[in-house]
């Protein structure tokens, strides 16, 4: 098993380019720094590497497998891989940087951990990880994604987390975010608040990019020895970022492998409020702590986002992306709700695997990706970063008369 926590970025002020940074008060600021410092020495701890290399095989069941997806590929005329990631314990690539953050947290001596969650895989994650650690640990979640993702939260609180309804606003990720900000900044000192994407101020970026950095070094390994060659493109859904940037931090300098990230475009591209493109329609700004592209008014506040999947639900996205953007080294592209969910369906009419919503969004790039291909096609890499267990009471609710489920 390999893990890597080389990487050229960010610099020595968590900078990508002009992205990233660190945009708190000086008090917290200071806490902040010592987590930056922690992290930079524990990450040449051989002992935290071993330990944390024998969770992800033991416990979270790593490496995680890639699939060749032969009916979908027979029907889009490309070869479609997919990697696993839902099929990690809990269900998600989010346990990956979870273990990682609440070992660091552990070692500082903290005693709970605080999250925010959409959809509730990082909240279902860290629950997982504090759990096993024996520690405290909240969990900021919006009234709404409560009521969509209800048997995550059942899990969150079968471990033992507790659930905090988040009320203001849209009473989604945004403000699940601002809700856990502000316990911590109640206590910066016992808690830790461990970041649930690849966003935030510095080191948070690019401590859940290296944790994740596992899905992309796995899947080099196993594409090189399945078919003797790198993929010919990778895709993966994008919200804050962290499975996107997980597995193509191994790839970034492999100039034959193409990079797709998949944003939301929900209901209506044009309208504000009825998405969560941030890359395709968003501009640089700063939010929660660090400078990245966001979608935001003239006066620079975050602008009412949607999305199906909770958790792409995010007027922001992480600086690395927003970096790989600018230097065109990655194409991002938008999917509708309505593809996302035919997506869903597909994959687990055709393959017999039922994908979260967030990746249904990249699944469903996927087709139109082929298409471009045709005829020479190639080799298509997917992140399936979660499985659709989550999902399924409000997908069968929501899409059940279209899709032809019983009643």
């Amino acid at each position: 098993m390999q893990n890597s926590f080389t990487h050229k970025l960010p610099n020595t002020e968590g900078y990508f380019g002009e992205y990233g940074g660190s945009f708190i008060p000086p008090d917290l600021q200071t806490i902040i720094s010592e987590i930056s410092d922690a992290y930079d020495e524990i990450k040449k701890d051989k002992n935290f590497l071993s330990e944390l290399t024998s969770l992800y095989q033991h416990y979270v069941g790593r490496p995680s497998p890639i699939f060749h997806a032969k009916r979908l590929s027979a029907k889009y005329g490309a070869d479609i891989y997919l990697k696993r990631e839902d099929l990690n314990h809990t269900g998600a690539h989010k346990i990956n940087h979870c273990l990682g953050e609440a070992l660091l947290a552990k070692k500082m001596g903290k005693t709970k951990l605080i999250a925010e969650t959409g959809a509730g895989q990082h909240g279902v994650a860290l629950a997982t990880a504090a759990a096993l650690l024996g520690m405290e640990c909240d969990i900021y979640m919006g009234e709404v994604d409560i009521a969509k993702e209800h048997p995550n939260v059942v899990r969150m609180r079968i471990l033992g987390a507790k659930v905090i309804p988040v009320t203001h606003g849209r009473k989604t990720l945004k403000e699940a975010v601002d809700a856990a900000f502000e316990a911590y900044l109640g206590d910066p000192v016992t808690q830790f608040y461990a970041i649930g994407s690849v966003v935030g101020p510095h080191p948070f970026p690019k401590m859940v990019r290296d944790f994740q950095s596992i899905v992309g070094n796995e899947a080099r390994a196993q594409m090189l020895e399945m078919t003797g060659k790198l993929p010919d493109h990778i895709v993966a859904c994008v919200g804050g970022g962290s499975n996107a940037i997980g597995i193509f931090s191994a790839f970034l300098e492999d100039e034959s492998v193409a990079l797709h990230g998949v944003e939301p475009s929900g209901r209506n591209l044009e309208k504000i409020g009825e998405h969560a493109a941030t890359l395709s329609k968003g501009t640089p700004g700063v939010m929660h702590g660090f400078k990245s592209y966001m979608l935001q008014n003239d006066a620079g506040e975050p602008e009412v986002v949607y999305s199906v999947a909770s958790g792409l639900d995010y007027p922001s996205v992480g600086p690395q992306h927003s970096y790989l953007k600018d230097i065109g080294r990655v194409s991002y592209h938008t999917i509708s709700d309505i593809e996302a969910i035919d997506a869903f369906f597909e994959l687990s009419r055709m393959e017999g695997i039922i994908p979260a919503i967030e990746s249904a969004h990249a699944i469903a790039h996927v087709a139109k990706l082929a298409a471009s291909l045709a005829p020479e096609g190639g080799a298509i890499l997917v992140n399936l970063s979660g499985r659709g267990d989550k999902d399924i009471d409000f997908v069968a609710a929501e899409y059940g008369k279209e899709y032809d489920l019983p009643q």
